[in-house]
Order: C-alpha cells, then sequence, then structure tokens
C-alpha cells in the first residue's frame, strides 16, 4: 500500500513523456490529439488497477520482496478445492499483515487442515515453514501448529496494588 502512490507516479511520468514525445513529433494534428487522449485515459485506467489489485490476494509466485522469510503466522486460512489455498500471512517486520494465495494441492491443503485443527484444540497460533519457496523437502511440514502454551504456576499470586492518583501539582 506505501509504494502505490511511488508506482502511481512512475506511471503517469511515464504516459506523459510518451504524450509528450507525440505532441513534439511530425505527425499530423489528429495523431497529436490521439496521443494526449490516451494519455487521459491511460492514467486513470492505470490507477484503477492499482486501486484494484489492492483487494487482490497475491501468488506467492510473484512474491520477491519477502522472498527470505523463513516462516510467517497464519492469521486466516481458506481453502478452495481445485482452485487455490487462500492465506492471511503475518511476517516478522512487517506492521501490517498480506493476503497471498497458494496453487492448489491436495496434499498441502489436508496438512494445512490438521495444523488448523491442532492448532485449535491446543488453544495456539499457526505458522508456516518457507512462505515464498517452493519445497522439496516433502519430510518436513509446511503448516504446523505451535506447542500448547503452559498454564500459570498454581502457586502464582500477583502481586496488587490499590490504584492511585496523584496530580502532578500535588507531588512532593
Amino acid at each position: 500500500m506505501d509504494l502505490l502512490p511511488y508506482l502511481f507516479g512512475v506511471v503517469v511520468f511515464l504516459a506523459a513523456l510518451l504524450a509528450s514525445i507525440g505532441i513534439w513529433s511530425r505527425r499530423r494534428l489528429w495523431v497529436k490529439v490521439a496521443a494526449v487522449v490516451a494519455t487521459m485515459f491511460f492514467i486513470p485506467a492505470a490507477y484503477a488497477g492499482y486501486v484494484g489489485l489492492l483487494s487482490k490476494p497475491k501468488p506467492v509466485e510473484f512474491e520477491w520482496a519477502q522472498r527470505t522469510t523463513e516462516e510467517a503466522t497464519v492469521l486466516g486460512a481458506t481453502i478452495r478445492e481445485g482452485e487455490g489455498i487462500y492465506l492471511w500471512l503475518q511476517m516478522s517486520g512487517l506492521a501490517e499483515p498480506r493476503s497471498y494465495v497458494l496453487p492448489w494441492d491436495i496434499d498441502l491443503a489436508q496438512e494445512l487442515q490438521e495444523a488448523m485443527r491442532e492448532a485449535q484444540e491446543n488453544g495456539s497460533g499457526l505458522m508456516m515453514r518457507l512462505p515464498f519457496e517452493p519445497s522439496l523437502d516433502e519430510e518436513e511440514a509446511k503448516f504446523y501448529a505451535l506447542p500448547q502454551p503452559a498454564f500459570p504456576p498454581k502457586d502464582f499470586m500477583p502481586e496488587t496494588k490499590p490504584e492511585e492518583y496523584r496530580h502532578p501539582s500535588l507531588q512532593i
């Protein structure tokens, strides 16, 4: 989302450059007008395309900026048979979660379902190993549930203090 204004600025600059080349060329007037009109339609169409892409899940094959991510927290998942595996992932170092789609794979879908079931039973989270790297290792699971969180010790008594407020001008 934070790159959208810059990408759109590049598109506008390139479209304006092409229109100016069309205007200053030694062509007939109708060719010059057509270049300006095409630019006027291209800029809003490019903006609408960028904004439309913001709500779509990104195919994992297209992720190049986060390619080295070792693990990601799975915040949500939807499995659509024959279509794909839709994931809502939170990567460390990024403030906002991102939406991705994995190509349909029945073994991966079953692995995800088992890990989701285990995470729900444990009351824990769900993680994904190497989310953007096609795994050739069939032994290691791509999805796994975090271990069940430890219960607090039975003899644990939190130290409680009464809530107190003093106005800053009354402090000595």
